[in-house]
């Protein structure tokens, strides 16, 4: 039974979820949740309440989450990019740094369009200042933490690669990435040439307009 993705192409945490299926050319149907899109938005709303996406059907199963999305895809529909190490030690560093850049970089980012929004009670002006001083400080970080690593975690492509393409992305958009950070830039700009996150990017790109704080004229 084919794999059924619920989600939207501009959505950082659905294109997390589209590099890891695409890692492996793991065969799947997409449902776009747009507005015109009524049969979608209800099977979704159906299914998780909840109102986050993406959601992963499988048959009988469904999976919400993404890293849990990853991990199951990679137990249940395994490919030759093995996103997370089948040893639970080696897989550790994998999940932290996924972590940091679902929770720091990524959610950092979320407060400038919130506010940029006038959603979730917090205004443009205070949304734009939390999100910038929560990046610089991630940026500092990764910039030290990346030294040396062609990945986020050393030399093989994961899923902490999966959450930093997306999470840099935008990121970089609302406040950024200086010259001060040249490991994180390179860092990006590799994430951008790899042909997963690069197919995603293209595959959102007619959405850009929907970024609240106006898409700068660059990736």
């Amino acid at each position: 039974m084919t794999l059924i993705l619920y989600g939207h192409p501009f959505s950082s945490y659905t294109q997390k979820v589209l590099i890891a299926l695409y890692e492996n050319a793991t065969p799947f149907e997409f449902r776009l949740l747009e507005p015109d899109q009524t049969g979608n938005w209800a099977e979704w709303l159906r299914r998780w309440p909840m109102r986050k996406f993406p959601l992963l059907v499988d048959g009988e199963t469904q999976v919400v989450e993404t890293s849990i999305i990853i991990e199951y895809l990679g137990l249940n529909h395994p490919g030759p990019v093995d996103l997370l190490p089948q040893d639970p030690r080696a897989a550790l560093p994998v999940r932290f740094m996924d972590r940091v850049f679902d929770l720091h970089v990524m959610n950092a980012a979320q407060y400038a369009v919130d506010g940029a929004l006038g959603i979730n009670g917090i205004a443009k002006d205070d949304g734009m200042k939390t999100a910038a001083e929560k990046l610089t400080r991630a940026y500092g970080w990764l910039e030290a933490e990346l030294q040396g690593r062609e990945w986020a975690t050393g030399a093989d492509f994961t899923m902490a690669d999966c959450a930093a393409a997306p999470a840099l992305f935008y990121a970089d958009w609302v406040h950024e990435i200086g010259a001060e950070y040249p490991n994180l830039r390179a860092y990006r700009s590799r994430l951008l040439a790899r042909p997963s996150f690069a197919r995603a990017v293209d595959e959102a790109r007619r959405y850009r307009h929907y970024f609240p704080l106006g898409a700068p004229d660059r990736d």
